[in-house]
């Protein structure tokens, strides 16, 4: 569902908030003070505050991903698409913060977020993809675990380039080097993958 103009600002305060908080709980008071709306302008926008958390977060995870797929295009190469998708995410945390700090507190106590990593339109298929054309080398009951290594490491570039301890570039592309060279793409293309020009991603 695509939400309002009005309904964007108040989810973009909110994610402020619980990420700010690192609660998943605020109250519509909080909320609409923040907002710098009245209180019933929450309940008209149809924002329920005991399922607002995870609203966001599905929401989060399905728009993200969704752009990724859109700014890929017809691109068939899987470490092109992990690498390119691994440093969109990075550049994203670094130009929102907010965004950023929310992913890193809540990736992995979120059933909505975890669809970042697991779900259809997640970066999933794409290595179940690579593996089945032998691009990447790990053995098939290896996938979770790569899947897990992707995901914390992701969140855990996100988190230096946060702290100010990288930039977003280099945390972006060291980190899609790494990942590209533990699943089994040699040195030297996995060097130059991750430091080919990042396209802008597309808004929806």
């Amino acid at each position: 569902m695509r939400l309002s103009s009005s309904q964007q600002r108040i989810h973009k305060t909110a994610l402020k908030l619980f990420a700010e908080k690192g609660s998943t709980n605020i109250s519509i008071s909080e909320l609409a003070s923040a907002s710098g709306v009245a209180r019933g302008t929450i309940y008209n926008n149809q924002l329920d505050p005991d399922t607002l958390f995870e609203d966001i977060a599905s929401q989060l995870a399905e728009e993200m991903n969704a752009r990724v797929i859109k700014t890929l295009g017809d691109e068939s190469d899987a470490a092109i698409r992990l690498a390119t998708g691994i440093r969109m995410y990075v550049r994203r945390a670094h130009e929102e913060s907010d965004w950023g700090r929310f992913i890193c507190r809540f990736a992995f106590s979120s059933k909505s977020l975890m669809a970042l990593w697991s779900s259809s339109d997640s970066p999933l298929p794409d290595v179940m993809a690579g593996l089945d054309s032998k691009r990447y080398t790990f053995r098939e009951d290896q996938l979770l675990s790569i899947m897990s290594l992707i995901a914390g490491s992701v969140l855990t570039s996100i988190f230096l380039v946060l702290e100010g301890h990288k930039t977003w570039r280099d945390a972006g592309t060291e980190i899609a080097e790494l990942l590209l060279y533990a699943m089994g793409i040699e040195r030297d293309e996995a060097y130059e993958i991750a430091r080919r020009e990042l396209p802008p991603l597309l808004e929806l």
